[in-house]
């Protein structure tokens, strides 16, 4: 193939500069994967290598800068999802992704990092049930987090109600100190630390002390009724079947409801309520099911890796487990 050099040109030199990432980071890793030399100069970025790189790497640069451009911060996982996706030909979908989808305590615009993000904050809001099933870090809590508070300020809903099941205490919670709230702190956090970064402390305090904020174990939730509420059931791998049911029973007119979880990830002895909900409810009208993978991940890179890893471990022991053990003795 031949060898092609790519002037690039940018009158927007604050997009540019937030373009090249911490230490140039984003633009190291951009020029790695294509195996290209990129030469950023302000606003101008000279791109050499084989031709087909060459372009793909540009069209990649200019999507970063029109995300940097328009008010969105730019890492090393925004490199990564646009290159996945001008692999398989659709980075032109990216242009949607960076809508925001809410609005933080401190004006900070959330937005989606990848296509599988985009389609499950889609699927929220198109079904009143909706499952979100993936890896750590596909940002699954986060965004329903995110959307909940939206619901709330948008007044869709009146309150926002938030669980998870205490799996490691058997929900069996009375051993230890203090109130109910302190019992479940450590099973509830990240679902706080969401909550405070939408609301702003002061207003989440308020709401949480008026009950419109309600965060409790999943053993709290039977028996009731929740109407015009927002409600979402976090680390679901976690709950039984009975659980689950009883769960998804709850909701009453005006509701919504968001199930997140990692069918791999379960601490349960028995079959999870959330693998049997997903084989239960996958042809029922108003249930939205969207499964996120590791090109989701929008932590730090070394996740995704992570992830992969384990992924092909447990592929590999699938397979030695599954070759009889003469043909294993034979090799």
């Amino acid at each position: 193939m031949s060898e092609r050099v790519i002037q690039y040109k940018t009158e927007n030199f604050d997009a540019a500069r937030a373009t090249f990432g911490n230490i140039d980071e984003n633009i190291r890793y951009l020029s790695e994967q294509y195996r290209v030399s990129i030469y950023p100069d302000g606003n101008e970025f000279g791109i050499s290598g084989e031709e087909k790189d060459a372009l793909d790497a540009e069209r990649v640069l200019d999507k970063l800068i029109r995300i940097a451009g328009g008010g969105g911060t730019v890492g090393v996982g925004d490199v990564r999802m646009l290159i996945d996706l001008q692999t398989e030909g659709r980075i032109d979908d990216a242009d949607s992704l960076y809508d925001a989808v809410a609005v933080a305590a401190r004006g900070k615009n959330i937005r989606c990092k990848t296509v599988g993000q985009k389609m499950y904050v889609n699927a929220v809001k198109r079904n009143d049930v909706c499952f979100g099933i993936g890896p750590a870090g596909t940002g699954k809590t986060y965004l329903a987090v995110a959307l909940a508070a939206k619901a709330y300020k948008d007044k869709e809903v009146e309150r926002i109600v938030l669980t998870r099941p205490a799996v490691e205490a058997g929900e069996k919670l009375g051993f230890l100190p203090g109130d109910l709230q302190e019992k479940v702190d450590p099973y509830l956090r990240p679902l706080y630390d969401a909550l405070q970064e939408m609301f702003g402390f002061e207003t989440y305090q308020k709401l949480i002390e008026r009950g419109t904020i309600e965060i409790a174990p999943l053993a709290y939730m039977r028996g009731r009724t929740l109407s015009n509420a927002f409600i979402i059931l976090d680390e679901a791998q976690n709950a039984t079947k009975e659980q689950m049911k009883m769960f998804l029973t709850r909701p009453g007119e005006r509701s919504k409801v968001v199930v997140t979880g990692d069918v791999t990830q379960t601490d349960l002895k028995e079959t999870s309520g959330l693998i049997h909900a997903l084989e239960v409810l996958k042809d029922t009208e108003g249930v939205g099911i969207v499964r996120l993978t590791r090109r989701d991940v929008v932590r730090h890179t070394l996740v995704r890796n992570i992830i992969e890893a384990y992924e092909k471990y447990e592929n590999t022991e699938k397979e030695r487990e599954q070759t009889p053990a003469i043909k294993r003795n034979t090799l």
